[in-house]
């Protein structure tokens, strides 16, 4: 799993799976995730990151959770 961060395209990629991507389709505005042959989701970007909450560039945060 991949998480980047690019300020400059104001986006966040979460990547789940190195598998090729061969659909991707805007969920809701500015929400895309893509998909592999099988269906699956394997990324999702999340653009215009700035424009969702105020100084959400300051409030992103990874929170890793164990059982």
């Amino acid at each position: 799993m991949k998480l980047v961060v690019h300020k400059e395209d104001d986006a966040l990629y979460l990547r789940l799976d190195e598998t090729p991507i061969v659909e991707l389709e805007e969920f809701s505005d500015g929400i895309i995730p893509d998909c592999n042959a099988e269906g699956k989701v394997i990324d999702i970007e999340v653009l215009y990151v700035s424009q969702r909450s105020h100084n959400s560039w300051q409030q992103i945060r990874l929170e890793t959770i164990t059982s």
